[in-house]
Formats: C-alpha cells, structure tokens, sequence
C-alpha cells in the first residue's frame, strides 16, 4: 500500500476489481493470489510502541495475520504465530519478522483440537516466558452456499470450534502466562452486523465473539487485562479466493463505499493502537475498519 500522503484519495489507495477470479481450495495460500495482498512490507513503518512485548496471533501465516504480525515486529514485538497447515505462507511472515530484528515462533495445526490450543500457548510461554498481547485472528469460512440447507453438521461444527470456541480455549489457557498491562483482541466481522446468508455460519460465529469478548472485557479488567476487537470490513485476503465463486471474487468489494476490499496492510493499525498504551482507556470496543460500512 503505497503511502501517498494526507491529500490521496483513500478509494485509490490498493487495488480495485475487477480482479482475475481466481479460486483455491482450503487452505488458501497467499503466494497464490494475484493481485498479491499489500501487508505492509514497504509502507509500515514502526514507532517503538510495542518495544520487546510478546505477542501470539493466530492465523498469523497470511491476511491480516500477517499484517499484524509484521506491524507488531516493527514495533518492538518479538512474535509468536500460529496457523493450520500453510507453511510457505508462515516462513515468509517469519522472514519479515526476522527482519525486523525480532524473534519469531511458527506453530502449525489445528486449533479445532483443544489440545493443539493448550501447546501453542505453553509453547510460546516456554520460549518467551509470558504473553503480553493475543490476536485471536484465526478463521474458517467455507465455501459460499446457495441454500441454507447446503450447510451441514460438520461445516457447522467445525466452523464454531476455530472460530469460537478455539478462542475461549486459547485465552483461557493464555490467561496463567499474562500480567496486568496485558490485552486481548479478537477478530469479528461486518458479518456480525450485516449477515450475509451464503456464509451464514460464519457470520454466526462473529456475532458470537462480539458478545463474548464485550462480556469478558468486564471481567479481565480486574486484572488489569483488555479485550477489545477489530471487525474488518472486506479485506483481500486467501479466505475470498477459497469461500467464493470466480464472479464473486472477481467483483469482491465493488459494491462498498471504498469500491475495493481493504489490503491487509490498512487494518494492522488498528491493531497495534488497541494492543499499545495509547489504548489504555479503551476495553470492550468493537472497532470497525470497514470502509465506511456501518457497522449497525
């Protein structure tokens, strides 16, 4: 994302569709998408705000994960990352981790499974001792349907048990390891505000966090804990290619007020403001980076 000062218009900052249409299959891989989503590598630009604080973000391979992950290196982070099974797309965050003069941790598999999620927080409390900062990031989005119907048992299960419920196991197992000081941000989506019925699971799921994370935020505060979350508007990122059909992707973010999805690189902001002390009178807010979709 190319930073082209104060006057540009915002509409013209990334690209804008139609875009080739190209689908994958789950997983989606980042090296895979053309146009390649803008992370930040030769715009963000790091202030110190974050200065040796350990972070875990799930999903942190590709999308905004990655985003974050290298917006929180520049920052001053050393940076955990966990993901299920895209490693070309998690070294490549890692490199620019490295790079930043950080330490970097990538953690494959499943956090579907409840004990994956216990062993990639005692893995980062092992290497780093404590956890300062956690994004919970990580998403399943299945595949577009045309009916209600189409959405079976086991797309419905395991779409609750990464999106959900791997978020209350990763916190409640992060919880032992962070300090007053600390802060959680979770990730929910425009879907929890404006539904769409193709991918209604999903969209249940982030309705789902915003309640949970506004009712934890009550209860963290008490020691010293924040709990905040970003709700992204579109975004370009491998979850569009894997969950839509080549029209839908082809035209994906057309009909928003920007007339383009968002690149991951506009939403890390967000996301280091939330999880530095500038934020420290914020817990309990649904941030919306939306482009300019109301979020109600």
């Amino acid at each position: 994302m190319q930073n082209t000062g104060p006057t540009a218009d915002p509409k013209g900052a990334g690209p804008k569709p139609p875009f080739e249409g190209k689908t994958q299959e789950r997983p989606g891989i980042e090296a895979r998408m053309e146009p390649r989503p803008d992370y930040g590598e030769s715009s963000y630009k790091g202030l110190g705000r974050l200065k040796d604080r350990i972070a875990l973000i799930t999903g942190g391979d590709s999308g905004i994960g990655r985003a974050v992950a290298l917006a929180f290196a520049r920052e001053g982070a050393h940076v955990a990352i966990s993901y299920l099974s895209e490693h070309e797309d998690a070294k490549e965050t890692a490199r620019v981790i490295k790079e930043a003069g950080r330490e970097a941790l990538t953690l494959p598999g499943d956090l579907a499974d409840e004990a994956h999620c216990r062993k990639v927080v005692e893995e980062v409390a092992r290497k780093f001792g404590r956890i300062d900062v956690l994004v919970n990031n990580a998403a399943e989005q299945g595949k577009a349907v045309e009916r209600f119907e189409d959405i079976d048992a086991a797309r419905l299960e395991r779409t609750f048990r990464v999106n959900i419920l791997a978020m209350f196991h990763m916190i409640r197992y992060a919880l032992p390891h962070m300090k007053e000081g600390g802060s959680i941000i979770n990730v929910a989506s425009i879907q929890a505000y404006q539904p769409s019925p193709d991918i209604l699971d999903y969209a249940s799921t982030k309705g789902a966090i915003v309640t949970f994370s506004k009712g934890l935020a009550q209860d963290l505060i008490e020691r010293g804990i924040r709990v905040n979350v970003v709700a992204p508007g579109p975004v370009w990122t491998p979850l569009i290619q894997q969950s839509f059909d080549k029209e839908k992707v082809a035209t994906f973010g057309k009909n928003h007020p920007m007339e383009r999805p968002a690149q991951p690189a506009e939403l890390a902001p967000a996301f280091v403001f939330l999880a530095s002390n500038e934020a420290s009178y914020i817990n309990g807010e649904v941030l919306g980076v939306t482009g300019g979709k109301p979020l109600s």
